[in-house]
């Protein structure tokens, strides 16, 4: 069994019900808030892995819990709306959710999405192997206990941003293509992963670069993909 806990939070208690049913069939400790601020309790007094969260909420939104929640954890946030369209999905991303699945979705594949943000989020993983500690010219990542600092000052990142990060500074000077990094950190094919992509490469460069307009670390190739300089 699991010793994971997932909290769901959606207005509605048929869907609450629903993806608990699912999660707790895969060994899942669930927990449970009808709006944002519920879940903000939640997290107060628990110790949560995962957070499942709708946007349209009342009360508090997805969209402002995540950014409140964001000011404190870095725990991966996978979003629900009923909204299909990219700039909804960029919406949710910018201010720090994880992942995005659009209702209607099937609960298996909702669990799925859990089991991935949780293999990066509380495992190394295919990452054991790898130096634990990487550093490039005061940008400062250490695998083992997830922190990343610059010039000795932490910078907090959200787990995609963390293993965004971690690839390209391994593998620093390599170029890697917009689906090369979709493909490697989400772990499930590119599709429409361009957007996605640029609001975290956006992110972390709001958060370790003196200036992300003309940035240090963290560049472009035009045409073929994103680096970190060695």
């Amino acid at each position: 069994m699991s010793q994971f806990t997932v909290l769901v939070t959606d207005d509605d208690q048929d869907i609450r019900d629903g993806i608990e049913i699912y999660l707790k069939n895969e060994g899942y400790r669930v927990l449970k808030a009808s709006n944002g601020l519920e879940a903000i309790e939640q997290l107060e007094s628990n110790e949560v892995h995962v957070i499942i969260l709708d946007i349209m909420m009342p009360k508090l939104d997805g969209i402002s819990a995540t950014f409140k929640i964001r000011e404190r954890r870095n725990i991966p946030i996978i979003m629900l709306s009923a909204k299909a369209e990219d700039s909804d999905k960029i919406h949710g991303l910018s201010v720090g959710a994880d992942d995005y699945v659009t209702k209607p979705f099937h609960p298996m594949e909702l669990v799925a999405r859990v089991k991935s943000q949780l293999r990066r989020y509380v495992t190394l993983g295919t990452y054991q192997e790898k130096n634990q500690r990487l550093e490039i010219d005061g940008l400062v990542l250490d695998a083992e206990s997830k922190e990343v600092s610059l010039h000795g000052e932490p910078v907090k990142l959200t787990p995609i941003e963390f293993k965004i990060t971690e690839l390209l500074m391994e593998n620093a000077g390599r170029v890697f293509s917009i689906r090369d990094i979709y493909e490697r950190v989400w772990n499930e094919p590119a599709y429409n992963a361009e957007n996605i992509v640029a609001v975290h490469i956006r992110k972390i460069r709001e958060k370790i670069e003196a200036d992300p307009k003309n940035p240090r670390y963290l560049k472009v190739v035009w045409g073929i993909g994103y680096k970190i300089e060695k």
